[in-house]
């Protein structure tokens, strides 16, 4: 009776293990799409500010960067009805959510930190001022893309997927390696255009991975 016992927890135990390694495979599989376009348009966007950052010498047109979210969400939206009835949602998905969630949170208060600061900081001249904030500007961008690469790092860690992986270990630290190439000018957006690439040839790892 005792090892009949031992026999069901150990066949219960590893049901579970292989119910949540064949979800934690089909999440990875339909994310795979997603990394593409997010990459697409990660890339277009920002080829496009900096062109017209380039033609014009205006930094104003970073403003272009909102339209990208409300685009983005509207494509993946639709990408999700496709196959809305056969969504996987258990603890893995909820842990991948909550890491792009945690790092939206921290990007925007990052972002918001950094611009403000860069902005209210007293006893500067103007000159100083537009200077200061031409460089907190720069290494926002860093450190939004090392943030980036630690999101999808982290990912990578929870769906156990090497490319996840190694995409993010290389998006954060080859974009802080553009960052100090570039310098704070308008260059410093081939920090997400190489972003962008990177989440693409993600995306086409993993498809090929469960093709």
């Amino acid at each position: 009776m005792e090892q009949n016992k031992e026999m069901t927890a150990q066949e219960s135990l590893s049901l579970i293990t292989e119910t949540l390694n064949s979800n934690r495979k089909e999440i990875t599989r339909r994310s795979g799409k997603y990394y593409i376009l997010w990459g697409i348009l990660l890339t277009f966007f920002s080829l496009l500010v900096y062109v017209l950052w380039k033609i014009t010498d205006k930094s104003a047109w970073n403003c272009i960067w909102f339209a990208m979210p409300v685009i983005g969400f509207l494509l993946a939206r639709l990408l999700s009805r496709k196959d809305a009835d056969e969504q996987v949602q258990n603890d893995v998905s909820r842990i991948t959510g909550g890491i792009w969630a945690t790092f939206g949170v921290f990007a925007c208060a990052v972002a918001a930190f950094t611009l403000a600061y860069s902005y209210v900081s007293d006893g500067a001249l103007e000159l100083g001022r537009t200077i200061r904030a031409m460089v907190s500007v720069a290494s926002l961008t860093a450190e939004i893309v090392l943030l980036f690469g630690l999101a999808e790092c982290a990912c990578g860690v929870a769906l156990k997927n090497w490319a996840i992986k190694i995409a993010g270990f290389v998006t954060g630290i080859g974009g802080l390696a553009i960052y100090y190439i570039t310098g704070a000018n308008e260059e410093q957006l081939f920090i997400f255009t190489f972003a962008g690439l990177m989440l693409i040839v993600t995306g086409l790892a993993i498809k090929h991975q469960y093709k």
